[in-house]
């Protein structure tokens, strides 16, 4: 499974200065210092665990995955086993490990004489009770459907939760996120609520097939996550410039590295 996560690490916001004299000063977009961009993964799910290494680009250069090759990647599990991934296509990595909840990971991708590391731990999973559909009467008087996700908090606090659509097969950009902040030991229902709410493209319709994965995650990657929507989003009461989410990888590179718990369920829209 490739999350296909967020498309762009590295976002460069222009300024066009004018002076008094309207002369418009210049910046080259194309000097910035290319970095290491790193995701990787290990979940409880067979067949999932992956390592995508690319680099940042340029302000003009198109979004499509770039990945690096040549890379000496591999996963140890605390106080077990090493194991050492494959490239199976240009800056993509696999490997049959499966992760155990309760474990402590750490990555180690070696490249061009650089050395990057990161560690997650895999939380105990939060069943994923049901999805459901409810119709939505905010957006401008509009009706439209949203997709809603209920699981029973565990009473222990320092739970983090993310929510991934695929409508019709095909993953939708955005990943909701939620803690136990303000949920601690209850029953939760979240609604999945895009942050583009006049695209009406983010519409569900009936007759769609939609699938919900939910993901437990430890606080590191989930701070992560939200870094990255607060920038995107512009959220906050002092966000200024977009900045890179705050990364659990050491050694320079962006992107982040997350051992979680992964569920699913799928639903016919009526």
């Amino acid at each position: 499974m490739r999350m296909q996560f967020i498309p762009a690490f590295c976002i460069i916001c222009l300024l066009m200065i004018y002076t008094s004299c309207e002369k418009v000063i210049k910046v080259n977009l194309n000097d910035s210092e290319k970095k290491y961009v790193i995701e990787g993964i290990v979940t409880n799910q067979p067949g999932t665990s992956m390592v995508l290494l690319s680099q940042t680009k340029d302000f003009d250069d198109d979004n499509e995955f770039a990945g690096i090759s040549g890379a000496a990647i591999q996963i140890t599990e605390q106080g077990g086993p090493t194991t050492l991934f494959t490239e199976t296509a240009t800056g993509v990595y696999k490997a049959s490990l499966t992760g155990a909840p309760g474990k402590t990971y750490e990555l180690s991708v070696s490249i061009n004489g650089q050395v990057f590391r990161a560690t997650s731990s895999m939380p105990q999973p939060v069943n994923l009770d049901s999805i459901f559909v409810s119709d939505d009467d905010t957006r401008r008087g509009k009706s439209r459907k949203l997709m809603n996700v209920q699981y029973n908090d565990p009473i222990a606090t320092g739970n983090n939760y993310l929510f991934i659509q695929y409508v019709n097969g095909n993953k939708e950009e955005q990943i909701f996120i939620r803690n136990d902040e303000l949920t601690n030991g209850n029953t939760s229902i979240v609604k999945l609520r895009y942050s583009n709410d006049d695209d009406d493209n983010n519409d569900i319709k009936p007759g769609d097939q939609v699938k919900i994965e939910m993901l437990s995650t430890d606080a590191a990657v989930y701070k992560y996550w939200y870094s990255l929507n607060r920038s995107a989003t512009g959220g906050g009461a002092n966000s200024a410039t977009p900045a890179n989410p705050v990364t659990n990888i050491q050694g320079g590179a962006l992107g982040y590295f997350s051992a979680h718990t992964l569920q699913s369920k799928t639903m016919v829209v009526r």
